[in-house]
């Protein structure tokens, strides 16, 4: 569990690149040629140094920014990913149809994009201003290749899901005259949706990219330069050496490793590969299942987006949508991602106890001693980045001089010593990870213009609060007077359509796509019904990222089952199970807002009580999963067991002290098992 490689002999060599290309459509880039390579690399890091100059040193007016940022990002898409998979798969030689390898058609495709995306920004601001609801003919032009080609580069690097779903976003934009009922509206010509789409924040440069533009490039950079000088590593050893030597312990090793990793790097994909490459065949030689070992690592791995301080590119966007402090975010985020490791633990816990699994022996762990002593600079930036943001420092600001700090450690470091190629190739990396997620936030802003241009926000709102508040009408006469109101039903069910419509667009499109677009429709839902933003939010952004490991499309527990060699569906389901209190935190923190700490009303009582309830909730719902705690559950008391941990988990003290007294008599039989097998 150390730097060195502890599989069993008879586990198969894993390229774990090719894994993460092939489960992670964003890095599925297509291979070229020396020539190409050199242009491509020299592009990817002149945007990563880019964004570094312009955070740090830079004063360039927004709409340039976020200009400059779109035209690298599709410009280069059209360079690293091909028209079609074959393309992506194939080496061509080099043509006169095919310079370097790539179709001259990309090389016109990437150079009209960068024209486009820079056009309207490189204008004057006045003449922008006089244009905007009266574009000329050029100006529609361009926008509309813009428009064209930010959809296209999103189907290459991202798939068709997203796409198709921005089409037919437009087709409503323009053609809603024809609509029924509330959805009818008096319909756009091509060039008004232009006009809004591409010369107004509204669409293609608002929120979305200037997020990515602005935070969300700088933390991925930030993640990969942190794990190239050596604190990844150092994560993934101090777990080992922490929770190796307990029961079942490479499964422990792979939450604890997978949660820290997840501080420097919101990637529930490259996450799991990258810890799943050791804790996985640790998991297997210890005894666990394969297809419960890659679940393991997958469900832990996917914490990384909800883990603090540097969380999934949706957390940046919503501190553009709610215009509120990122440290506040952090805040926020704290105790819901712990209770997501909470149930995992148990879970894991209970199972190796259940098949009497054993942990890692001496030899296999690494020396916590030597750990910290070989690696204890790399985490000098992390400190630095915390550090900012909790002190109230903008999150670009933050960023940049935890970039700084992880070059300074790099070059003066014994171990783990960056070189300039070391250096080259993390800039690289840095922005080739932020290529997809930029076309995604592009995207996301034409479906988000769409909406702001036809009013469909509130027109969706008013169907789904509409459609809650007649099936609480129907069930409130069947159920006993004074027990739940129609409003606390039409808010219940609001909260299920919410969270059913997030895990059904997760299984296609980004969770930071699925955070956007959706919360554009259930943030003002949600706000009929009393909810505050910040918790509307955040409701969103967990379910979103909950579709990570919801088959039939959970990319991370596919990546997983790919490093264990187990059946991907089988997988996927496991990961969901492991998962649960991810499902179940978003409606606790909704009915108990304190959960999120800093929301209005806070009140340290009502924090430790949903904090108390749920995480018993939490252990006693895996003990129910699981059908052990210290002892065998019996099938009936696993049942009941089950359902006494929802009322537990629900908020409030009532509920949790009734709750405990109905798990009471299952807990004691517990007790009396364990003892008599200790007697024995």
């Amino acid at each position: 569990m150390s730097g060195t490689d502890n599989r069993a002999s008879d586990e198969p060599v894993i390229d774990l690149a090719e894994l993460e290309r092939k489960y992670d459509p964003e890095m599925a880039f297509r291979p070229t040629g020396r020539t190409v390579a050199l242009l491509v690399t020299a592009a990817l890091v002149a945007m990563s140094i880019y964004h570094y100059y312009a955070a740090g040193f830079g004063l360039i007016r927004e709409l340039v920014h976020r200009g400059i940022h779109i035209s690298f990002v599709l410009g280069l898409i059209f360079l690293v990913f091909g028209a079609t998979r074959r393309e992506n798969d194939t080496l061509y030689p080099s043509s006169l149809l095919r310079p370097g390898g790539i179709g001259i058609w990309d090389w016109g495709f990437g150079l009209l994009a960068v024209a486009a995306a820079l056009y309207l920004p490189l204008l004057p601001a006045s003449a922008v201003s006089v244009r905007v609801g009266n574009p000329s003919g050029f100006d529609v032009f361009m926008g509309t290749a813009l428009i064209l080609l930010t959809l296209e580069a999103a189907r290459r690097s991202i798939g068709w899901t997203l796409t198709a779903i921005a089409v037919a976003f437009m087709a409503y934009g323009m053609f809603g005259q024809y609509m029924p009922g509330v959805f009818r509206h008096p319909g756009a010509s091509w060039n008004a949706l232009v006009n809004h789409l591409y010369m107004t924040d509204q669409g293609i440069y608002g929120i979305a990219v200037g997020a990515v533009a602005k935070y969300v490039f700088l933390f991925v950079l930030f993640g990969v330069l942190a794990t190239r000088i050596g604190l990844g590593k150092l994560f993934i050893d101090a777990a080992s050496s922490i929770a190796g030597r307990y029961a079942g312990g490479p499964a422990k090793v792979a939450i604890f490793s997978s949660a820290l990793l997840g501080t420097i790097s919101g990637s529930s994909i490259a996450n799991t590969v990258t810890t799943g490459s050791l804790t996985i065949p640790a998991m297997k030689k210890v005894g666990y299942r394969p297809h419960f070992a890659a679940a393991v690592e997958a469900t832990a791995s996917t914490g990384g987006q909800i883990t603090p301080p540097i969380m999934g590119a949706a957390a940046f966007i919503m501190v553009e949508f709610l215009e509120i402090p990122y440290r506040d975010i952090v805040y926020a985020a704290m105790f819901p991602a712990l209770l997501h490791y909470v149930g995992i633990f148990a879970m894991v816990h209970f199972e190796a106890k259940r098949l009497g699994l054993r942990g890692l022996r001496p030899d296999e762990m690494p020396q916590m001693v030597k750990v910290f002593t070989d690696n204890w600079l790399a985490v000098i930036p992390l400190l630095i980045l915390m550090f900012l943001i909790l002190s109230g420092r903008t999150p670009d600001y933050a960023a940049v001089w935890g970039i700084t700090a992880c070059i300074v450690v790099g070059f003066i470091t014994p171990h783990n010593r960056l070189t300039v190629k070391d250096l080259i190739d993390a800039l690289s990396l840095g922005a080739k990870y932020a290529l997809a997620v930029g076309a995604a936030a592009a995207v996301v802003g034409i479906v988000v213009g769409v909406v702001t241009l036809t009013g469909t926000a509130f027109r969706l709102s008013f169907i789904i609060t509409q459609t809650a508040a007649n099936i609480g009408a129907t069930l409130t006469p069947l159920l006993p007077d004074g027990w739940v109101t129609i409003n606390a039903l039409a808010l219940f069910f609001t909260l299920l359509f919410t969270a059913f419509a997030c895990i059904l667009m997760g299984a296609g499109i980004p969770t930071t796509a699925t955070y956007i677009i959706l919360v554009s429709v259930a943030a003002p839902a949600l706000s009929l019904l009393g909810v505050e933003p910040i918790v509307s939010h955040f409701f969103v952004f967990y379910y979103g990222v909950l579709a990570d490991i919801t088959p039939p499309v959970a990319l991370a527990a596919y990546a997983a089952a790919g490093i264990a060699g187990s059946n991907p569906f089988q997988t996927g389901n496991t990961a969901f199970r492991l998962g649960i209190a991810k499902a179940l935190v978003p409606f606790v923190f909704v009915y108990s807002p304190a959960l999120l700490i800093v929301t209005q009303g806070f009140t340290w009582e009502a924090f430790a009580i949903t904090l108390t309830g749920a995480t018993l909730g939490i252990v006693l719902l895996a003990g129910a999963f699981t059908g052990f705690m210290v002892a065998p559950l019996a099938r009936l008391e696993r049942v009941w067991l089950g359902l006494v941990a929802l009322l537990i988990v629900a908020p409030g003290l009532t509920t949790m002290l009734i709750g405990v007294g109905l798990a009471s008599p299952v807990l004691l039989r517990q007790v009396i098992a364990w003892r008599s097998f200790r007697s024995d």
